[in-house]
């Protein structure tokens, strides 16, 4: 059996790539810690689809637990051909004034589950010289990010290793792309405590924003930005523009 495992699966971009994914007659695997919501999108796929949909309820932030993960997929004999390295948050305040352990955490879904995950299912997409890799970066992956220091870090790593695993793969069908949007209605703010920031007042949709990411994916293209004017600011501005004016400009946005 061939699937592709979507990590943050519950809600917004990742719920989204999940019904866009099985919408092509791809079946899922549905990651997340909320199996409840796992449950109630696995049924929605599975009746529309016609596809199967597999729910595993997971902790990515635990180490133990991503292993379980992938002992529970291997245990099936699914070949994992696309992984949706969506799962990811952030978390607002100073560095000084921040929590050790959540940040931590952030590092441990971020970072570490992404590496452990990709390193458990790109060996085998190498081997059948085929499969996609999407990694949910942001476009603060290419920016400093006062009073969100660790969370824009971590999405700064995101998209160098993607930029780095898509280079060293250009001879193989396989491909890894970075999903790179900029601030998207979900309940990311939420749960970073940003939900009165004024960076999420116009957010893009979850749909949209998955769908951009998707057909970038299935164009084998390296990064995506979503957004077009953070596009424009990246690609061709920021490069002229002092990082002291950067840092004021981020640090107002993210203000509450």
């Amino acid at each position: 059996m061939k699937a592709g495992l979507i990590t943050g699966a519950s809600s917004g971009i990742g719920l989204e790539l999940a019904k866009i994914h099985a919408s092509k007659g791809e079946n899922v695997l549905l990651v997340a810690r909320r199996k409840e919501k796992l449950l109630v999108l696995a049924e929605e796929i599975e009746a529309k689809f016609k596809v199967q949909a597999l729910v595993f309820e997971c902790d990515l932030g635990d180490e133990k637990a991503v292993e379980e993960l992938i002992e529970s997929i291997a245990s099936k004999g699914i070949f994992v051909n696309y992984l949706f390295n969506n799962a990811g948050f952030g978390g607002w305040g100073t560095f000084a004034d921040r929590n050790a352990h959540e940040d931590r955490n952030m590092v441990a879904v971020n970072i570490q589950a992404l590496i452990r995950l990709t390193h458990a299912f790109l060996p085998e997409m190498v081997k059948q010289n085929e499969g996609r890799i999407l990694n949910t970066a942001s476009t603060a992956g290419f920016i400093p990010g006062p009073l969100q220091a660790t969370y824009f870090a971590t999405k700064a790593f995101v998209v160098s290793l993607t930029k780095a695993t898509h280079f060293e793969l250009r001879k193989t069908k396989v491909r890894v792309t970075a999903l790179c949007p900029g601030p998207v209605k979900t309940e990311f703010e939420f749960a970073a405590g940003m939900g009165d920031s004024k960076m999420f007042e116009k957010g893009a949709d979850a749909y949209s924003t998955a769908l951009k990411g998707y057909q970038a994916m299935m164009k084998g293209k390296a990064i995506v930005i979503s957004d077009f004017g953070f596009a424009i600011l990246i690609k061709y501005l920021s490069p002229f523009i002092p990082d002291r004016f950067i840092l004021k400009v981020v640090e107002k946005m993210q203000t509450k």
